[in-house]
C-alpha cells in the first residue's frame, strides 16, 4: 500500500509568521526557585525548532508547559494568536486537540494494536462511545493505514504494541501526533531511548512527514550534532533561560561553552 501524504487542514499562518508566541514564560516548582525564568520565543510556523541544553535546564517543562501538562506560574503561550495560559475544561481539551505530542519513552497503550494507538489520536475528535466500541469514522481508518505506510509499519497494524521494538514504538507515536492534525508538533527527547541509527532514521522520518503535512516542529534533544542536522533553528538553553536563538550555521563553540559549561566535553 502506498500513499502521499497531504498537509491537513490548519489555521492559517504565512509561511514566514509565528505559529507560537511565548512572552515571558515563568515556572517555579518551589517558590521563589524558578525553572523557567522569563522565557521569550517566537516559533516559525515552519521546519524545526530543536531546544539543547543540560539536563534539568527546562527543556521538559518548556515542552510541557506549551500543551499544559505542566502549569505555568506566569507568562503567556499563544498559538495562531490563541492565548493557551488560563484555559480550563472544555477550553483545554479543544487547544490539545491543536497540539500533537511525541514522547521519550513512547506513552502507547501497550495491550493495543497498532492501529488502535494510531487512531487514539482522534479521541479528541469522536464521542466516547465510538472510541470505546473502536467505531471510528472510515475517513480516521483510512489515514490511519495511511500514516502506517508512510512510517513504514503497515504489516504490524495488527500487532500489539508491546511486541515492538523501540524504534517501531516510536514512528507509531509519531503516526499517533499526526493522527491528530495538529498545528504544531511537540517532541520531547524522542530518541534518547534509540541508537544512533535509529535515531537517525527517527528524525529523518520526522523531518520529512511533518514538512509533507505542513506541521511545524519543536523538539527537546541532547545530540547537538543532530540538532544541527535536521533543525532550521536551535535555542540553546541553561539555568532556565535562553542562551542562544538561531539558525544552526551560527552555532559556534563559545555558544555552546555558555549553555553546557567548560570545555572538556568539546
Amino acid at each position: 500500500m502506498s500513499a502521499t501524504m497531504t498537509a491537513a487542514p490548519r489555521a492559517a499562518a504565512p509561511a514566514s509568521g509565528t505559529v507560537l508566541q511565548i512572552k515571558g514564560l515563568v515556572k517555579e516548582y518551589a517558590a521563589g526557585k524558578p525553572v523557567l525564568k522569563g522565557i521569550d520565543v517566537a516559533v516559525p510556523a515552519e521546519g524545526i525548532t530543536a531546544i539543547i541544553g543540560p539536563s534539568g535546564t527546562g527543556k521538559s517543562t518548556l515542552i510541557r508547559c506549551i500543551n499544559r501538562l505542566v502549569e505555568p506560574t506566569s507568562g503567556s503561550i499563544t498559538l495562531h494568536g490563541a492565548e493557551l495560559t488560563g484555559l480550563r475544561g472544555r477550553e483545554l481539551r479543544l487547544a490539545r486537540r491543536r497540539i500533537g505530542m511525541v514522547f521519550q519513552e513512547y506513552n502507547l497503550v501497550e495491550r493495543l494494536t497498532v492501529m488502535e494507538n494510531v487512531l487514539s489520536g482522534r479521541l479528541g475528535y469522536v464521542p466516547l462511545w465510538r472510541a470505546w466500541l473502536r467505531k471510528y469514522p472510515e475517513e480516521d481508518i483510512q489515514r490511519a493505514f495511511m500514516l502506517l505506510d508512510a512510517v513504514g509499519l503497515p504489516e504490524h497494524a495488527t500487532r500489539r504494541a508491546d511486541a515492538l521494538s523501540g524504534g517501531q514504538r516510536q514512528r507509531v507515536g509519531i503516526a499517533r501526533a499526526l493522527m491528530q492534525r495538529p498545528e504544531i508538533l511537540l517532541a520531547d527527547e524522542p530518541t534518547s531511548s534509540l541508537d544512533p541509527r535509529t535515531a537517525v532514521e527517527v528524525l529523518e522520518l520526522l523531518t520529512r512527514l511533518t514538512a509533507a503535512e505542513g506541521v511545524p516542529v519543536i523538539i527537546n534533544i541532547h545530540n547537538v550534532d543532530l540538532a544541527k542536522r535536521y533543525a532550521r533553528r536551535i535555542i540553546g538553553m541553561s539555568g532556565g533561560s535562553v542562551i542562544f536563538d538561531g539558525p544552526p550555521e551560527e552555532l559556534e563553540q563559545h555558544h555552546l561553552r555558555a549553555i553546557y559549561g567548560g570545555e572538556d566535553w568539546l
